[in-house]
């Protein structure tokens, strides 16, 4: 062996080595570290303070629980045995009170759960609530005395009430087993209508260069309208876009179901008929609904979001507007056709037009513009002089204002629809 080498074998033998030794150690001192913060006691709650932590978490999770029980009963998501047992123990309670304390709980108090039953119960609950009622009413006779004796007994006059109030509450619940539609439910199914109809009305969003607005009020400030409005973008690439603006014959909520069941007919015919075959179909199909107000105003725009140019189609509904942007005049649009649903095979022929730049067309139905006291031309005049104090602002928010300025008051459904091309 040469003594001048160097020991290169030695020191790589020797390195894994090393390195075990090192990872012990390291070992060894988290697992001393560990121990001695395990042995550390913890702060923990006083008694006092657990036990008071442990009830609000408690009195945090039933008040949670009741609150979702709460939302699923109103909603309909449970049987009526909640609300049934609830007024079964109001009726012995407020019997308990009338006995103790008649100059402050009457007997009359009674006709609260019945009232109640009314508008929560299904007729045969409501019946078992009469009955334990009744029952109470005798008990009550029996433990205060005759009513010759003084106030707070019961008197004739205190069945007469509670049994009126026992007949009101049961005719409500026998005419909301008929209809089908729970009084907790009824609500929540009106209000996903209202949310159905305000959501099909939406516009689609547009491609740069062009701005829609749309507004609608129903009359009497009512949350259901008998105006509404179907749109979507079809053709290749999306790049034609539709518009049906509708108005019901009648107004507010003697409209809004016919509405409802149009705006879904024609929403499903959107797109899926050529645009000179809208209004045939849509005439069609409300001549078959056979309503006796079955009648309907409508107009249809197809409108290309490239070129600008648009056929407008239109059933005996008021004449749109566009504005045009180098003579700053309006000039009115109308198809020609009937009424829809009025006779079979009625023919509507469109108004042809270009949308060019800063150019605005206004679709509106006739609430905006005429009224008893104020014929179509005066009604037009002052929607365009209306419309002409938004042009420095692009008519952003001007269809809003529009409605609130020229038809604020008017007893009638409006709806109002803006396009600019910028």
């Amino acid at each position: 062996m040469n003594p001048h080498a160097r020991p290169s074998v030695h020191v790589h033998t020797h390195v894994p080595a090393f390195l075990h030794v090192v990872n012990g150690i390291d070992a060894l001192v988290k697992g001393s570290i560990r121990s001695i913060c395990m042995a550390v006691p913890r702060p923990s709650l006083t008694p006092p303070k657990a036990r008071l932590h442990k009830t609000r978490r408690a009195l945090h999770r039933a008040r949670t629980r009741l609150r979702r029980s709460a939302v699923d009963y109103f909603r309909g998501g449970v049987s009526d045995w909640l609300a049934f047992a609830a007024l079964l123990l109001v009726v012995p309670l407020l019997a308990f009170l009338t006995v103790r304390m008649p100059l402050w709980a009457a007997p009359e108090a009674l006709v609260l759960p019945l009232i109640a039953g009314g508008l929560l119960l299904r007729p045969a609950s409501l019946l078992a609530l009469y009955a334990c009622a009744a029952a109470a009413l005798i008990v009550e006779s029996a433990l205060l005395g005759p009513y010759q004796d003084g106030a707070g007994r019961v008197t004739p006059g205190t069945i007469l009430v509670v049994a009126t109030a026992g007949l009101a509450g049961l005719l409500v619940a026998q005419f909301r087993s008929r209809v089908g539609v729970p009084w907790r439910r009824g609500g929540t199914m009106l209000f996903d209508l209202r949310e159905r109809i305000r959501v099909q009305s939406k516009l689609p969003r547009l491609p740069r260069g062009w701005h829609r607005e749309m507004a609608l009020r129903p009359a009497g400030g009512q949350s259901f309208s008998g105006d509404f409005v179907v749109a979507a973008r079809t053709g290749p690439g999306e790049r034609t876009l539709e518009v049906v603006l509708t108005d019901v014959s009648g107004k507010g909520m003697d409209a809004g179901s016919r509405a409802l069941l149009l705006s879904g007919a024609f929403g499903g015919l959107l797109g899926s008929l050529p645009p000179h075959a809208f209004l045939p179909a849509a005439n069609g199909y409300l001549l078959r609904q056979d309503w006796e107000e079955g009648f309907a105003t409508s107009v249809h725009l197809v409108l290309d979001l490239d070129s600008g140019d648009y056929e407008l189609f239109s059933a005996g509904h008021v004449p749109a507007l566009q504005r045009g942007a180098g003579t700053g005049k309006w000039e009115e649009k109308s198809g020609d056709g009937p009424l829809l649903g009025v006779y079979q095979g009625a023919q509507f022929d469109p108004v042809k037009g270009t949308l060019l730049q800063g150019d605005v067309l206004m679709l509106f139905t006739d609430g905006l513009v005429e009224t008893s006291e104020r014929d179509l031309a005066d009604g037009l005049d002052r929607l365009t002089g209306e419309a002409d104090r938004h042009v420095a602002s692009g008519f952003r928010g001007a269809a809003w204002h529009l409605i609130e300025t020229v038809a604020r008051d008017v007893n009638d459904d409006r709806a109002l629809l803006l396009l600019c091309r910028g």
